[in-house]
């Protein structure tokens, strides 16, 4: 295992006159916001769609805008400009160094900016600012690691089109793989088929068609349908078995001596816990707090001295 260092984005601090610190956890599906106050206490939250630079970062400013103004109505005051805002974005895609430096120069204006990984900010609150590790599987899936010595580590998070094994998109790309090779006769067709075959088509054009339009968030929007036929067709529970093993084999990849504590997050992974060896699950911890409230204290971190 090679670790994956932290991206190089400096924060970018413009103004000394911060009235709001906001943070943003943003992923293939959602974008979720905390707004506080100087002091740091919390005063509303808000969501939004999806503000993974992979997606774009137009979309992804525009839906933390919105995040922003959700959090804002939610904590019952005026939304803030950005000049007057300290902000920390956990995003999905900010390894990326032309995501991340593209995304940092459509900065609309905030008083301090700063920019990372999801996973980073996920890990960063779901245990404190302590060591630890955080498995995501939700829309994607990530597992990050902050170790005693500050050093960071990262298992997966490459990408829908290629891996995120174990998560919502891979578990589609997978049933679906599954519906074409139950068309083609190499597969017995079960309930999982039957249902996906109605869902992406009967037929090899009709199918074959919504696979070329589909996305991230549209093969993501599959995976609870396997969910539901897992007691009925054991093509479906083999498939939630083989996700959940690729999950575990992300946690063990950044702690093979298995040692540092265990937070899971996403509403894959949270769900596929139970198929895991006895061991494994007996590390896994309570998070903390959310990526949302990670990437408030990764900005204060990064502003107060």
């Amino acid at each position: 295992m090679i670790d994956r260092p932290r991206p190089a984005i400096l924060p970018r601090i413009t103004s000394q006159c911060i009235r709001w610190w906001v943070g943003f956890d943003g992923g293939g599906t959602h974008t979720r916001a905390r707004l506080a106050t100087p002091d740091g206490q919390w005063v509303g939250q808000g969501q939004a769609g999806p503000s993974a630079l992979g997606q774009g970062v137009p979309q992804a400013w525009r839906h933390l805008g919105e995040a922003l103004v959700a959090a804002a109505a939610d904590a019952g005051v005026p939304t803030p400009e950005w000049r007057d805002c300290a902000v920390g974005a956990g995003l999905s895609g900010a390894r990326l160094p032309t995501q991340a430096r593209a995304f940092m120069d459509a900065d609309p204006g905030c008083g301090a900016l700063q920019l990372d990984t999801d996973g980073y900010a996920g890990v960063l609150g779901a245990h404190g600012g302590a060591p630890g590790m955080l498995l995501v599987g939700g829309t994607g899936s990530v597992c990050e690691a902050l170790r005693a010595d500050g050093s960071r580590a990262c298992a997966g998070g490459w990408g829908w089109r290629l891996g995120d094994e174990g998560s919502g998109a891979w578990i589609g790309q997978q049933a679906v793989r599954h519906a074409q090779r139950a068309l083609d006769g190499r597969d017995a067709a079960g309930p999982l088929a039957e249902a996906l075959w109605q869902a992406v088509g009967g037929d090899a054009v009709s199918m074959l068609t919504w696979c070329a339009g589909a996305d991230q968030r549209a093969f993501a929007a599959l995976a609870p349908m396997v969910f539901a036929h897992d007691e009925q067709d054991p093509r479906a529970r083999a498939l939630l078995q083989r996700a959940a093993d690729e999950l575990a084999s992300l946690a063990l990849a950044l702690d093979p001596l298995q040692q540092l504590p265990l937070a899971v997050a996403g509403g894959v992974a949270e769900r596929l816990v139970a198929r895991w060896p006895e061991g494994l699950r007996s590390r896994c911890v309570a998070p903390q707090a959310d990526a949302a409230s990670g990437a408030l204290m990764m900005i204060r971190r990064a502003v107060v001295p």
